[in-house]
């Protein structure tokens, strides 16, 4: 079996980076796993010309297929964002965007394989649950149109910094047990 881990941040050694580095080695006890960073891949923003509503494929050649190839290989998948202005990074946000050739809310589209499990982690730099809530919302919808099941989530405010993840880490790992 394989977990896809996505840092959603184009930073990659920060707070999110040191998250998904803990899930992707409590991980590594169950599964083949796989850590990507969005940032580590080049592709254009979405031009809104739906030719992949009748086509299934966009006409912009770039990385996404790289991506989603990734995301056809696992079968457990785990986006951990960050929260930039209360919702996941631009870069995170253009690559959902670009996925609406294997959105299923047009016939015909692209499918990765059925049977995949999603998990959302987020973090804040402030106190504010809902702030998270909505981090994980964004990214379960994405998984919805991806007909990836969304299992679990998890929220975690006040990590600003790489060191506000230690306190945290038990409720990372119990996550990580879950999956």
């Amino acid at each position: 079996m394989k977990a896809l881990v996505i840092n959603c941040s184009p930073v990659r050694n920060g707070a999110t980076a040191e998250i998904v580095s803990i899930v992707s080695q409590e991980l590594s006890k169950k599964y083949d796993v796989k850590s990507i960073c969005i940032d580590d891949y080049t592709f254009s923003f979405c031009k809104g010309c739906r030719s992949c509503h009748s086509t299934a494929k966009c006409v912009i050649e770039d990385d996404i297929q790289v991506i989603m190839d990734e995301f056809d290989a696992a079968d457990v998948i785990v986006s951990v964002s960050p929260s930039y202005w209360a919702d996941i990074p631009g870069q995170y946000k253009a690559f959902i965007d670009r996925c609406t050739p294997w959105c299923n809310t047009h016939e015909p589209h692209a499918t990765i394989r059925p049977g995949k499990r999603g998990y959302a982690i987020a973090l804040r730099t402030g106190p504010s649950m809902p702030e998270c809530e909505r981090i994980i919302k964004s990214i379960e919808h994405f998984y919805g149109h991806l007909e990836i099941q969304a299992v679990n989530s998890l929220g975690l405010c006040s990590v600003e910094y790489k060191e506000n993840v230690e306190p945290r880490k038990r409720e990372i790992i119990a996550l990580c047990e879950d999956i």
